[in-house]
This record gives C-alpha cells, sequence and structure tokens, in this order.
C-alpha cells in the first residue's frame, strides 16, 4: 500500500489565487493541477475552480473552492524554516500583501486567513544554546517581535 498525507486547504473561492501567491513565494514550488467543477454542478459552480494540487518546496498540497462554511484558524499553520533576514522579509511581505494581517513570534495571516510562521534557523539554535541565559534572552526577545528579526535575536541572545 502507498500512503501520501498532505494538507488539504478548504477556501471559500480562492484556491486559485492563493496557491498562485504561495509557490510565486516558496522556493522549488509549483502548481500541478487545477480542476474545474462539472457543468450542472450546485450553486452555479459550473466550469469555475473546483481544486488546485500544488507543491510548497516539495510538499504536496490540495487547495479547495468549496464555500464559506469553514474557516481557517491557527490551528493549523504552514512553517517555514529560512537561513536569512532576506527570506524573512520577502516571505512576510508576500504573505501580508494586499490584506495579510501580521501577529506575534513570526506568526502571520495571509489575505486568505491561512496562517503561515516564518521562522529564521537562527531561532532554533539561539533556544538549544546550551547556555540558558542565551536562550532565554533570545526567548524573551523573540517574544516581543511581530516579524522575527535575526540580528535582533542574536544581540538579544549575546546580551
Amino acid at each position: 500500500m502507498q500512503t501520501r498525507v498532505h494538507p488539504f486547504l478548504w477556501f471559500d473561492d480562492g484556491a486559485e489565487e492563493a496557491a498562485a501567491l504561495y509557490v510565486s513565494l516558496i522556493p522549488g514550488s509549483r502548481v500541478v493541477d487545477t480542476r474545474t467543477y462539472p457543468e450542472g454542478a450546485p450553486g452555479g459552480m459550473g466550469g469555475k475552480v473546483m481544486s488546485v494540487s500544488f507543491e510548497l518546496d516539495g510538499l504536496p498540497v490540495e487547495a479547495l473552492n468549496a464555500g464559506p462554511q469553514f474557516r481557517f484558524t491557527e490551528a493549523f499553520s504552514f512553517y517555514v524554516s529560512v537561513t536569512t533576514q532576506d527570506e524573512v522579509d520577502a516571505l512576510w511581505d508576500g504573505l501580508l500583501a494586499d490584506g495579510g494581517e501580521p501577529s506575534q513570534c513570526g506568526w502571520l495571516k495571509d489575505r486568505f486567513g491561512l496562517s503561515w510562521q516564518i521562522v529564521p534557523t537562527v531561532l532554533d539554535e539561539l533556544l538549544q544554546d546550551p547556555d540558558p541565559g542565551r536562550a532565554s534572552r533570545a526567548m524573551q526577545a523573540m517574544l516581543g517581535m511581530q516579524k522575527l528579526d535575526v540580528a535582533a535575536l542574536r544581540a538579544a541572545a549575546d546580551g
């Protein structure tokens, strides 16, 4: 038996637009397939985009346009690990464009309401530092940030 587990995202009607945004921002990503509702589908959906299969850095994702019955919550988010501040900035700005909302500690909601965590790898390194003082200072700095700042995290850890 071959099993593939991957996220399935329910959108009101923005699946195609969301997939296009996500693959434009995440290197190694692509739209794989777009399917439309058959003619005669309920609610006048015939011919409109039903679902989009795409990959984010190789992770398969399915997105469905199915109406406003269900909304995203922070209980599900995409965690994106990056190495540089430029990568943090590009993803942060791209995902917030046109109506996203910043949150705390590297979290944000994009304009579709989907939550993302944009986290530089240095944060994990600092939080795992064998010196508890460095780890604590890095944690305290992170808790006061919206977008994570690599230089500020390092400076805080160094005291």
